[in-house]
């Protein structure tokens, strides 16, 4: 694992037990979206894991401290880049994710569970801590997690909040593209379109957005661009208001 790695990223405790370990991600090498795994250490000890970004050092040190990892989540169909890395170094923990990502997966991981292949009212054994909601009609087929303990939403590409502020914050770039980082935040204009886009069900959609505007969340954990610690409720219903 490179030096550089280890020395951008950012960990960070957002609330009570709740960690995020924010790192530089360029799509396609070229936009700065930055990336970013969220730790939770649930009541009776154990880890969950949404697993975003490199298993480096740093955070392999933080989450010894935390305790065992128990649940290693993929967050939608395109992040399961470090799935097996996670599951590599944790070997006893069950990996979730969505079943659109298994094709992507070539060595062969399976997953314990998966949301679009099991039953809509499956039960993982981590749902007395974290809370789930499948957007089956959502292109990328994301979940969003919802930690009641401390009232964080938390994400992967259903909403972005440019620019990466946090994210780049340890490097010389600035984490900013010119144009698409003042347009792509949870009330512009930019995403209130790619959410319509992306959403290819939109009766699915009209109802994972009413269940998740049912929760009772103050922040946005997003995996890319910066935590929403203020007004989280009102950004995520204007991300979605098409739907409503």
């Amino acid at each position: 694992m490179s030096a550089a790695l280890n020395a951008n990223t950012v960990i960070r405790e957002v609330a009570k037990d709740v960690w995020i370990f924010s790192t530089p991600f360029k799509r396609f090498n070229t936009i700065p979206f930055g990336g970013r795994s969220t730790a939770i250490k649930m009541k009776n000890g154990d880890v969950w894991v949404l697993a975003s970004t490199p298993l480096n050092d740093v955070t392999k040190s933080k989450l010894a401290e935390l305790g065992p990892v128990k649940w290693i989540v993929g967050a939608d169909a395109v992040h399961y880049m470090f799935l097996s890395e996670f599951k590599k170094e944790y070997p006893s923990a069950k990996v979730i994710a969505v079943d659109a990502a298994q094709a992507n997966i070539k060595d062969g991981l399976a997953f314990d569970g998966a949301w679009g292949r099991d039953p809509p009212d499956t039960k993982y054994g981590f749902e007395s801590d974290v809370q789930h909601c499948y957007f089956s009609g959502f292109k990328n087929k994301d979940v969003a997690f919802f930690h009641p303990a401390s009232k964080s939403l938390i994400e992967a590409d259903l909403l972005f909040n440019l620019p990466a502020t946090e994210q780049y914050s340890k490097t010389n770039e600035s984490g900013t593209v010119p144009f698409l980082s003042s347009v792509f935040y949870p009330t512009s204009w930019l995403q209130k379109k790619a959410n319509w886009g992306m959403g290819d069900d939109k009766e699915a959609m009209k109802r994972d957005v009413k269940t998740t505007l049912g929760w009772d969340f103050e922040r946005i954990i997003p995996c890319h661009g910066d935590v929403i610690e203020e007004n989280a409720k009102e950004a995520w219903r204007s991300a979605f208001e098409a739907f409503l």
